[in-house]
């Protein structure tokens, strides 16, 4: 029974399917956040776009350079992936012109990361110390510059502090990801824990957790529940910075972690 089980998570993870579901939660968050309806196009658009997107970045160089041998699991990701093709198509036209331009944005941020965009040079998912920039900052288009311009919702002082909220939380579960990654990362990527170490990462995680809870006393209006969920997720990363090291399997990142934009959103829902 286990080892079945073991293979419905590692599918359900390596096909990208857990990191849509965050995505698609930190997009009902921001619906919520901001006190927008709930706009389906948008939602599913942003989860079905995050499973091409993420598939793409993972295995374009396995099946276009290193020519791997096409396993059943790896047909059927290609499978899924291709169906959510066609679904990111339908909501895509489903959205309105001038958020269509902001998704254009995010599929090339996804390109550029993904194929070498000038001559002799490697993708930007190999430039040191670009990475977790490129990553947070396409987070923060999908999940709440995308939302807001669909509906209409004008981009204040809430809206740009939500977005820098947004890159802070995307940035430390990053940095979450680079101390676990730590021992196969290659030191030409210059990672945050490789240039300063893990015990200075981890302390930079916490001094940005706290600006993260700093910024919900910026806006005009504090929502006693928004900001008890707020301190409640900054919490939860902080005990999993704690806990990170280079000795932690996959799942530590790869379901845990992730798994964090969907405990926030249940705490949302439930208060």
């Amino acid at each position: 029974m286990m080892p079945i089980f073991k293979k419905i998570l590692n599918f359900y993870i390596e096909s990208s399917l857990h990191v849509a579901l965050a995505v698609y939660a930190l997009i009902r968050i921001t619906f919520l956040k901001l006190n927008i309806a709930y706009d389906e196009s948008v939602a599913y658009f942003g989860f079905f776009g995050t499973i091409v997107g993420y598939n793409f970045i993972k295995y374009d160089e396995l099946a276009r350079v290193k020519k791997v041998v096409l396993t059943p699991t790896f047909k059927a990701i290609i499978g899924l992936s291709f169906i959510a093709g066609l679904a990111t198509f339908y909501y895509f036209l489903e959205l309105q012109t001038k958020t269509k331009w902001i998704g254009f944005i995010a599929l090339f941020i996804t390109i550029i990361y993904t194929l070498p965009f000038f001559p002799r040079k490697q993708n930007m998912r190999n430039w040191s110390g670009v990475k977790i920039y490129l990553v947070a900052i396409s987070w923060v288009i999908v999940t709440v510059v995308l939302p807001v311009f669909d509906s209409n919702y004008a981009f204040d002082i809430v809206v740009l502090l939500k977005c820098l909220q947004r890159f802070i939380f995307v940035f430390v579960l990053l940095l979450i990801f680079e101390i676990i990654d730590l021992q196969f990362d290659s030191k030409k990527l210059q990672t945050i824990p490789q240039r300063i170490g893990i015990k200075q990462t981890k302390y930079l995680a916490y001094l940005l957790l706290v600006v993260f809870i700093a910024m919900d006393f910026l806006k005009p209006h504090i929502s006693q529940i928004h900001l008890t969920t707020t301190i409640s997720i900054a919490i939860l990363i902080a005990v999993f910075t704690f806990f990170a090291n280079a000795k932690r399997n996959k799942y530590y990142t790869s379901f845990w972690v992730e798994s964090i934009p969907l405990f926030w959103l249940l705490l949302l829902l439930v208060l």
